[in-house]
């Protein structure tokens, strides 16, 4: 019997009886360096469970600069799936001096038939043994309780009023009914009046108690499905300032979320931050609100939330205190004369602790603003002491590179379009994933449009975007012993940078004027232009590497180390199951980059 460590996944899917088998009948093999394990084409009779040492996998059909594909080491395993079909599809050769634990394929098919969770694990794609290590560090829980709350839980049966009901009626229904809203049926619209409307409408306004509830209501409504999770409704609210959410289902209006309800499911903390920045009445009080953002962010980590929730919420926050920044610095009668754009991670919504400013202004063509380059100087100024800092490459308001006029924008893409150089491509990259934060909104789509007519359908251009899919080597081959500490994955550089770009190239290929990695990929698999397996790998794979980033720079943060590469990623620190994933989320990436140079041309 040998001595194996059979505590982690997958083992630990087994009961007793099936580990003792596995242990009984496991061998010890010793493997010489250069020597074939596995062979491609050859039946699989085992499963290898590394002790020491290293093994390269191969692709011996791919070209000799891409057939190494992956490099295991002590705790992976690898032969599962060539037992599993029968055969191994790629070679298996040891890097170094090795030693593997050879487990009977016979044993492990039986263990398979008769564990199908056990059975499962093996032929996962990468979102299901992401489940997994959510299970893992939660004990079992997928997400922490109040993740899995939908809005249906939580919902208040809506007081649904006729649109000429009166003010006065309006008044006596909301406090027979203790409600804090009601809704108005007009026609085939559905609007909310609050309590606050009412006593505004009365005492500001100089309203008559006769007049129609309807003529106060707002019919702009947010609004979200029963079947939503209840997160979502927070996030919601964040982003369009209210304090409820009308439920729709088919068109009806079937109940009203609360603020009051969602903060019943969830700590405070993110309620606080968020009326700390609504409350703010200077760029003092702003800073003060900005300061609780990591704080948060460390609740957010803690209870388990999916990292793409956390990404929405953030990105709303950070939306607010930008948009609060713009209105304290900027003159009122130029808010809406301009549109405040927001880029890089922040206007992809996938920032979460801030990063370098990355913003611009477009502006009216008639618009005359004599005070704008001091006032834009002063909002970069805002943002830094709300802890935004400058941008190296200069990309903020400050930069007159980064403002200008409707028209003006227009010939920048041209030009760019036109120059074709890589410092070009970089900033039309820059402009597809801009955000409207503030001002006029319509400006940005109109230089959307614009992009899309100038970029989509020129495939030479295209194809000049999209090479910089191909600027970083897919780390695949690090996965073994590593000897200077100083070595590992740049995780930005060789997983983060590829899906982002590689989706932002499509995205505009296709006028897909989302600017969420998340939304572009799903929006590419419905419709038809990315295989929607692949799509989700990859949107799992960006989450795997968003989250290990993260920790890495909360760590750095722990110990005051404000210059930290929290992009380094040491493999040896992961566990098994961290090193899985991360192989499988690189492979993923490995596959999306070969897709893009088919569809792009990238290697003629």
């Amino acid at each position: 019997m040998v001595d194996l460590d059979l505590t982690q996944l997958p083992f630990a899917l087994l009961d007793e009886a099936s580990l003792e088998q596995l242990r009984s009948a496991a061998d010890l093999s010793y493997f010489d360096k250069g020597e074939v394990i596995l062979d491609a084409g050859q039946a699989g009779n085992w499963v290898y469970l590394l002790h020491k040492g290293a093994v390269t996998e191969l692709d011996v059909q791919a070209p000799s600069a891409r057939a190494r594909i992956g490099l295991y080491t002590a705790g992976d395993l690898f032969g599962a799936i060539s037992v599993l079909n029968g055969k191994s599809r790629y070679r298996f050769v040891a890097d170094q001096q090795t030693l593997c634990y050879l487990i009977p394929g016979q044993l492990f098919q039986r263990l398979c038939n008769h564990n199908t969770a056990f059975a499962d694990y093996f032929r996962q794609r990468l979102a299901e043994k992401s489940r997994l290590l959510a299970e893992q560090r939660e004990g079992g829980v997928t997400l922490a309780g109040f993740m899995l709350a939908r809005i249906r839980d939580c919902m208040r049966v809506p007081l649904i009023m006729e649109a000429d009901i009166s003010i006065h009626d309006a008044v006596s229904a909301l406090k027979a009914q203790r409600a804090d809203s009601l809704l108005v049926q007009r026609g085939g619209e559905v609007g909310i009046v609050t309590k606050t409307d009412l006593l505004n409408a009365l005492v500001l306004d100089g309203r008559s108690s006769g007049d129609p509830a309807a003529s106060v209501a707002s019919f702009d409504l947010v609004t979200a499905s029963p079947d939503d999770f209840l997160f979502a409704a927070l996030v919601s609210m964040t982003r369009h300032e209210v304090a409820r959410v009308v439920v729709m289902r088919r068109g009806r209006a079937v109940g009203v979320v609360e603020l009051t309800d969602v903060l019943s499911y969830f700590s405070s903390r993110s309620y606080v931050v968020g009326l700390e920045i609504e409350k703010a009445d200077d760029l003092d009080a702003l800073a003060l609100a900005s300061a609780r953002l990591p704080e948060l962010v460390r609740a957010l980590m803690a209870q388990g939330v999916k990292l793409r929730f956390a990404m929405d919420l953030l990105a709303a926050l950070n939306g607010r205190l930008i948009s609060k920044a713009w209105q304290f610095t900027v003159p009122e009668a130029h808010q809406q004369h301009g549109c405040l754009i927001v880029m890089g991670s922040e206007g992809r919504g996938e920032q979460i602790l801030k990063t370098d400013q990355d913003n611009g202004l477009i502006l009216d063509d008639g618009a005359v603003w004599p005070g704008q380059s001091e006032a834009m100087g002063q909002f970069t100024e805002a943002l830094l002491r709300l802890g935004y800092p400058p941008c190296p490459g200069q990309v903020m308001v400050s930069n007159p590179e980064w403002t200008g006029s409707l028209s003006r924008w227009r010939e920048r893409i041209a030009r760019w379009a036109a120059d074709g150089s890589g410092e070009s491509m970089l900033r039309l990259s820059i402009l597809a994933d801009a955000h409207s934060l503030a001002g006029n909104a319509s400006l940005l789509e109109t230089l959307r449009d614009a992009l899309f007519e100038r970029c989509s359908a020129d495939q030479l251009l295209m194809s000049r975007f999209a090479r910089g899919v191909l600027r970083f080597s897919t780390p695949l081959t690090v996965f073994g012993t590593l000897k200077k500490p100083e070595h590992g994955i740049d995780i930005k550089k060789g997983g983060i940078f590829p899906i982002v770009h590689g989706a932002r190239a499509l995205a505009l290929s296709q006028r897909i004027r989302a600017t969420s990695t998340f939304e572009r990929l799903d929006e590419l698999a419905a419709r038809g232009i990315t295989d929607r397996d692949l799509a989700e790998d990859l949107s799992e794979a960006l989450s795997l590497f968003s989250e290990l980033r993260l920790k890495r720079q909360l760590a750095a943060m722990d110990v005051g180390d404000a210059h930290a590469d929290g992009n380094h990623i040491v493999v040896q620190e992961l566990s098994s199951l961290e090193r899985d994933l991360l192989r499988d989320a690189l492979h993923a990436v490995n596959e999306f980059k070969q897709r893009l140079s088919w569809r792009f041309h990238l290697e003629y």
